[in-house]
């Protein structure tokens, strides 16, 4: 009774943090999963290539979010020592030089990010993929290009706040940006207005627009919170180098581990493609709602990162070991519920992206309802191992999650999704067996080594005595 007591109280502690930020996450996500919806109602073959297109910009964009990841750790760290050593404080200086060096950062990932997305659309072809489907990814590729860097900024600003233990207004903003993309979606697509039609392309734009309105709005609302302006400057050509040295520092494994991952299921996606546009069409569909569900688990990852950084910091190192285990049974609670949902109504839960009574969408469901099987085990693992790559995070052990993504994903995963989907001949199913077996590898070498790490920090530590 005592461990449930205790269990659920440190249940609470997470969710107060969890909540919002997972709320925010399911937002944010709402954003491609509307596109994604459009897409489909434009056909299977521009859901092929739409769905191309978001595995790329999804990948740079994820690595651009790993190398300002970090910044949300420090800021935790730094109001802690603060809240420990009352009136040590330095006036706010470190916060401000960690978000200076946040923007710069980020800044320069956005460029470089946008830059590489459209010479990949480029060879898009080259790596297997249909020729028609290369070609419209392309158009939407060069759209999504300029949104990458107020999507980098936003979250820089995200970072701090979360940081900061006040990222309340993410969640209105972000909610507000799904209708608005929607809107936006509708008058690109359609020319509404006057506006030329773009089709496809015009969901690009959409995006970006709304990137760039989600981040004023955030750095608006941060300049009128009494704790947060002080502390909020943005004039990254001012960054202290050291600072920024050493964000990049955590932050480079943090952006490989995403990149890891990210690219894991890119390369999934073009084995997919080979296969033929409905297999291609299923697995965007899939991975979609994989995505969705993958936000709850980024939420959770996000605050016991932060909750490990805060509890480190002040000596409290009992309470960082419950951590994994409450962000653990909150995770399988939601994977579970949804798992359910996934065997009992799989014609409801892809309704949104086939259409049963079109003899085109026939395949793409097939196949789709095939993967959901697999996925319905899958998302527990990945919500394991991303909650494992924010607890290392916490111990501001970042080069540890990368290592093991490198084990996990790629010598153990992408061989056994090739294995599967081709000599087995288990085709799409077989890839996403493989996915199945490289994120379980990973989640468990990641919270094996977070549970070494922390035994190994609580002894060298001073405070070790009073944490047990």
């Amino acid at each position: 009774m005592q461990q449930l007591a205790t269990l659920a109280r440190d249940s609470r502690a997470l969710a107060a943090l969890a909540v919002p930020l997972a709320l925010t996450q399911l937002a944010q996500v709402a954003l491609t999963t509307t596109d994604t919806i459009m897409m489909g109602v434009l056909g299977t073959e521009t859901l092929a290539a739409g769905g191309l297109a978001l595995v790329i910009f999804n990948q740079l964009r994820t690595m651009g979010v790993g190398l300002v990841t970090s910044v949300g750790n420090q800021v935790a760290a730094a109001a802690a020592r603060t809240e420990r050593d009352e009136g040590a404080a330095d006036d706010g200086d470190e916060v401000r030089g960690l978000v200076r060096a946040a923007m710069a950062v980020a800044t320069l990932a956005g460029i470089a990010g946008a830059v590489l997305m459209v010479l990949i659309g480029q060879t898009a072809t080259w790596l297997g993929q249909d020729a028609v489907v290369a070609r419209r990814a392309q158009g939407m590729l060069a759209a999504l290009a300029p949104g990458l860097l107020p999507c980098l900024w936003f979250q820089a600003i995200r970072q701090f706040t979360v940081g900061m233990r006040r990222p309340q207004a993410l969640l209105q903003i972000t909610v507000a940006s799904v209708a608005v993309n929607a809107g936006l979606n509708w008058i690109f697509i359609h020319g509404t207005w006057g506006l030329p039609k773009l089709g496809l392309t015009g969901i690009g734009v959409a995006t970006s627009s709304v990137y760039l309105l989600s981040f004023l709005a955030l750095y608006t609302s941060a300049r009128r919170d009494p704790q947060l302006a002080p502390l909020l400057s943005l004039d990254f050509w001012r960054a202290d180098a050291p600072t920024v040295r050493r964000l990049l520092g955590l932050g480079t494994p943090i952006a490989a581990t995403y990149g890891s991952e990210a690219g894991f299921f890119s390369v999934t996606a073009l084995l997919a493609g080979s296969f033929g546009a409905a297999a291609l069409a299923a697995h965007t569909a899939v991975n979609q709602l994989i995505y969705i569900v993958f936000q709850v688990a980024v939420g959770l990852s996000h605050a016991a990162s932060i909750n490990v950084s805060r509890e480190l910091a002040l000596g409290e190192y009992a309470a960082a070991r419950r951590i994994k285990n409450t962000a653990l049974a909150c995770g399988a609670a939601v994977t579970t519920f949804v798992g359910i949902a996934y065997l009992a109504v799989p014609e409801l839960v892809l309704r949104p992206y086939f259409d049963p009574g079109a003899a085109a969408d026939q395949q793409g469901l097939q196949i789709a309802t095939g993967l959901l099987v697999v996925v319905a085990v899958l998302q527990f693992f990945d919500c394991a191992q991303n909650i494992g790559v924010g607890l290392l995070r916490g111990l501001d052990d970042t080069k540890s999650g990368f290592r093991i993504t490198l084990i996990g994903y790629w010598l153990v995963g992408l061989p056994a999704a090739w294995l599967f989907a081709y000599p087995l001949g288990g085709g799409t199913r077989g890839l996403w067996l493989g996915l199945l077996i490289g994120l379980a590898t990973t989640a468990v070498l990641l919270l094996r080594r977070y549970g070494r790490a922390l035994s190994a920090k609580a002894v060298a530590s001073p405070e070790a005595a009073v944490a047990g």
